[in-house]
């Protein structure tokens, strides 16, 4: 099967296809005032190319490029970003902007739609959920001070995820595609509108064998549905005030037998893609719940207010291999995977070696429950003196969420090479507390633009209560009997400032400053999160050439590391004060376009550079998180400092061919500073992925995709427990259709 595709998409590759190429040069157009709809942030290249910070824009013309399902591959090409991949699909990506922590990407502001869309955002940020970027329309990446309306987490950055959106006219589009593992992907669209009503609905499925292999043949990958559907009703376009309110709906559910369990060193070399029989009965369920209804009302072209009420509910039962235990000794299977030898008897249980006694193998039901909900509204004001363009913006957020853990232990016997349960548990009795998280947040951006120079100073403010209540897992019916309870409380000011200076069409300026903020966890005693974030770059054209360098620098007066089971810790999540500690770096994009304007060709060639570089600036022992111990002067682990990306093009009105390529610099697992010790280290890799189309007519085109085209085999993590591969080879073909 594996060659049949290949030769499919190689076929498809030579035959090829292209979508039409934009005609028009965003970079020599006049900057236009426009109020960004109000689910976006950003709104196009051209927007982002003008912002006072940083700023990127995935359209959906980029996401079909590729057709990636896989977040991870999405950002590569996205300066200032690092990823370190876990399961291969990017199911739960963990994404880092500008050197924030990439745990579960819990340290960035995560949005659909412009609604905060993280499971818990204040509570429970570390969470399992992470939008279907295959629905999705476009990507908006902010940084810098450009994002300080958008929060909780403004140190590193904002990541919003634009929806299908409702179209004018009738319109229907559907792709599919199959390809290595059994996996396939079908995403099916219809809307309808005139100009009053319309509506869109749209439908995705997601689904594969995996590429990793259990002992047994067990399927090691998932399936994974999603469901959105938007409804609005609106004045007619000649209406004096215009009125509009949308509701949207979105239901997802996963099923995936994922595991924790990695591998040795030894056995990764020998056989990357084997699991252990200990991880036979690993699996991840998931639900996820989300509404809103959105109201816009313009008085004028200059005036509008637009609010927004949500509510998401998302659950998981995350049932995966925590320990072994036997002879009253309990071995950790990151501890059993780091030290085969000398934990051989447990390391034999994980791997179906020997049989086992009853009970040996502990499985663990992290069995959590979710919610957040809110109202949100936002205030948009422009006009003009004379020359001068004035745009203020006021938004107002009152939020709550809530994660609510009820866990068990189920305990298992390796039996000839299979787990068999031998002690059922009660649910409750591992983990049997609620966290609460509640907030109010306002901000105000005041945009003031005089001939070539636009300068945005603006002001955040955050004010949230955390509680924690542990029932403890002798009360599972939650009388409250033996009830203790946590609690935390912030409240802070963010000001920050851009500013943008055109010289003309081909050269711009842009820099800001802007204080950094991440909420802590209910955990007495533990601090926000707080920085000052510099930045300076410059945008410019030149001939073909176009592209952005910018230089950064965050200064952190309290960094927070979290105690999460996913990079290795325990899993409490509790937070823990890491003092003080600086991120600074280069962010490069080249864009060049190879043939004449005139030309029925086009080859576009991009590269991209990212220098993170890290460092703590002061002493102290992590030892109840994942970092170690911390002397003056240690990286921050799982940062890479060197990241490439390069891409060409070929381009027709009939078709079009795709070739990428990533570098990925080694990185460390434990803090530390010179050259990484192998144990502690995640090397560098390289990574080249193609993509390829063929336009039949208006309606109707043919796909070809192969990523990692090499077949490298490569290390992405050695978290939570033992060393894990990314994606090998892997091809897709599929058809394309749009009405």
């Amino acid at each position: 099967m594996k060659y049949i595709i290949v030769t499919l998409a190689l076929i498809i590759s030579g035959i090829a296809f292209s979508q039409e190429s934009q005609t028009k040069n965003d970079s020599v157009k006049k900057l236009k005032e426009v109020v960004i709809s109000a689910n976006q942030i950003i709104g196009s290249k051209f927007e982002a190319a003008n912002k006072t910070g940083s700023a990127s824009y995935i359209s959906a013309e980029d996401l079909q490029k590729f057709n990636y399902t896989d977040i991870n591959r999405v950002l590569r090409t996205v300066t200032g970003v690092n990823v370190y991949e876990e399961d291969g699909f990017g199911l739960r990506p963990n994404i880092s902007l500008r050197g924030t922590s990439p745990d579960r990407s819990a340290k960035i502001t995560l949005m659909e739609d412009n609604v905060l869309i993280a499971p818990a955002p204040y509570s429970a940020p570390a969470a399992y959920y992470f939008p279907s970027v295959a629905r999705m329309s476009a990507v908006e990446i902010l940084k810098g001070s450009s994002q300080i309306q958008y929060g909780p987490f403004t140190t590193g950055g904002t990541i919003n995820f634009v929806s299908a959106a409702i179209p004018k006219k009738f319109s229907a589009g559907f792709l599919t595609d199959y390809g290595s593992f059994n996996t396939s992907r079908t995403v099916a669209s219809v809307g309808i509108a005139n100009e009053t009503v319309g509506a869109v609905v749209q439908f995705l499925n997601y689904n594969s064998d995996g590429f990793k292999n259990l002992p047994n043949g067990a399927n090691t990958g998932f399936d994974k549905n999603d469901v959105m559907a938007k409804f609005r009703v609106q004045s007619k376009p000649t209406s004096k005030i215009y009125n509009a309110i949308e509701f949207k709906m979105v239901y997802a559910d996963e099923d995936a037998n994922e595991t924790y369990l990695g591998l040795t060193e030894e056995d990764f070399n020998n056989s990357p893609f084997m699991r252990y029989a200990g991880s036979e009965k690993d699996n991840i369920t998931t639900k996820n719940n989300q509404f809103s209804v959105t109201h816009t009302l313009k008085t004028s072209n200059y005036f509008s207010i637009t609010t927004t009420a949500y509510r998401n509910k998302f659950s998981r039962n995350w049932y995966k291999l925590n320990d072994i235990r036997f002879g009253g000794t309990t071995y950790a299977i990151d501890a059993i995977l780091e030290d085969p030898t000398s934990n051989a008897l447990a390391f034999d249980y994980v791997t179906g070696a020997q049989n086992s006694p009853n009970n040996a193998l502990r499985v663990r039901a992290n069995n959590r429950g979710y919610l957040a909900q809110g109202v949100q509204t936002k205030l948009d004001f422009h006009f003009l003196t004379g020359e001068v363009y004035h745009d203020l913006e006021v938004g107002v957020r009152y939020h709550k969420d809530s994660e609510d853990r009820f866990q068990w232990n189920d305990s298992y016997a390796m039996l000839d090479g299979s787990m068999v349960l031998t002690t059922a548990g009660t649910p409750g009795t591992q983990d049997n507390r609620i966290a609460y998280a509640r907030a109010l947040a306002a901000h105000a951006l005041y945009k003031l633009k005089y001939k070539e120079l636009t300068v945005t100073p603006g002001i955040r403010f955050e004010t949230i209560d955390l509680l924690n209540q542990n029932y403890g897992t002798n009360d599972v019916t939650r009388t409250g009997v033996n009830l203790t309870e946590n609690n935390n409380h912030v409240k802070v000011w963010l000001p920050g400032l851009g500013a943008n200076y055109r010289i003309d069409n081909n050269l711009s300026f842009f820099g800001g400053v802007h204080k950094g903020f991440a909420p802590p966890t209910n955990t007495p005693g533990t601090n926000a999160e707080k920085s000052v974030n510099y930045e300076l770059g410059t945008r410019f054209k030149y001939n073909k050439l176009s592209g952005e360098i910018v230089g950064y620098f965050n200064d952190y007066s309290n960094l927070l590391g979290s105690d999460l089971a996913a990079s290795g810790g325990s899993g409490t999540l509790d937070q823990f004060n890491a003092g003080e500690a600086h991120v600074k770096g280069i962010e490069l994009l080249l864009n060049y376009q190879v043939l004449k304007e005139e030309s029925k060709f086009k080859l576009p060639v991009t590269f991209g550079y990212t220098l993170t570089d890290t460092e703590f600036v002061n002493e102290f022992d992590s030892s109840d998180g994942s970092w170690g111990e911390i002397e003056k002067g240690d990286e921050i682990p799982y940062i890479s400092k060197h990241q490439f990306n390069a891409s060409i093009a070929l381009e027709h009105a009939k078709f079009e061919l795709i070739l990428g390529a990533r570098f990925n610099g080694e990185f460390r697992t434990i803090a530390g500073q010179g050259s990484i010790p192998n144990e502690f280290s995640v090397p560098n890799n390289t990574v080249v992925d193609f993509g390829s189309k063929y336009k039949f007519n208006k309606h109707f085109s043919l796909t070809g995709n192969i990523n990692n085209l090499f077949d490298a085999t490569y290390l992405v993590s050695r978290v939570p427990a033992g060393l894990r591969p990314g994606m090998p080879f892997s091809a897709s073909v599929g058809i394309a259709a749009q009405f």
